[in-house]
């Protein structure tokens, strides 16, 4: 009956914090479907996307996955794996730290929804994993979707790939090989894992909205796609 009554609280309370957000992020996306991914390009580009590369060569290092409170016109968050643990965060709290976004969406009749959510709410509040290994009870941002978005069958849907810590000419970079000796480690090259880039040029993700990224049609949702790889209108 105790736990009863704090999940009332904790309910509670969360629709009064819900009643005061912000609801620009809300309105720009009210398209967003539950399960949805939002892909994080860094225009800068960093460790990560020197490594890997995302739909039609865009630098993306963070996937966070969309989940609606309240049903199909609920309130939107994000499920994302990042320091210090998974956590449910506001849409709009997302994007003051991912502002450049891809939104992709797993095919029609591939994806689980619900239970792919029920998993990955699951993982909220395990340790980031910023080792980047399989196997472990940490989790990092595209393994949250890697290991938790299933078919009807409880299969994956994502198999997972063997991890690119190396450069365009093969070579595993100086970053890489300098954290991991940090760490006492070997590069885990080629171990099994995943990557947002990687994730984003999935056969089954397609590219349905641009956000921010400086395009002329960006706010007009205008994204094409064929065989697998996005076209994104400049």
């Amino acid at each position: 009956m105790a736990s009863l009554g704090i999940k009332k609280v904790t309910l509670i309370l969360l629709l009064v914090l819900c009643a005061f957000m912000p609801m620009g992020a809300q309105q720009r996306f009210d398209h967003l479907r539950e399960g949805d991914l939002l892909f994080h390009v860094n225009s800068e580009g960093n460790a990560i996307t020197s490594v890997t590369a995302g739909v039609d060569a865009l630098p993306i290092d963070h996937v966070g996955v969309v989940h609606r409170i309240g049903g199909e016109k609920g309130l939107l968050y994000v499920i994302e794996a990042v320091k210090p643990a998974v956590r449910l965060t506001s849409i709009n709290a997302f994007l003051e730290e991912n502002p450049q976004l891809l939104v992709g969406r797993v095919q029609e009749g591939i994806l689980d929804v619900p239970g792919s959510i029920r998993r990955c709410l699951a993982m909220v509040g395990k340790p980031y994993d910023d080792l980047y290994l399989p196997g472990d009870s940490a989790i990092y941002c595209s393994e949250l979707v890697q290991l938790n978005y299933v078919n009807t069958h409880g299969d994956a849907v994502f198999e997972a790939v063997p991890m690119s810590f190396h450069d365009d000419t093969g070579q595993v970079t100086e970053y890489w090989r300098a954290f991991y000796a940090d760490h006492g480690m070997m590069v885990p090259e080629g171990a099994p894992g995943s990557n947002p880039g990687e994730l984003s040029r999935r056969w089954q993700v397609s590219i349905i909205d641009i956000f921010n990224l400086g395009f002329k049609d960006d706010e007009n949702h205008d994204v094409e796609r064929s065989n697998g790889a996005s076209k994104l209108k400049k």
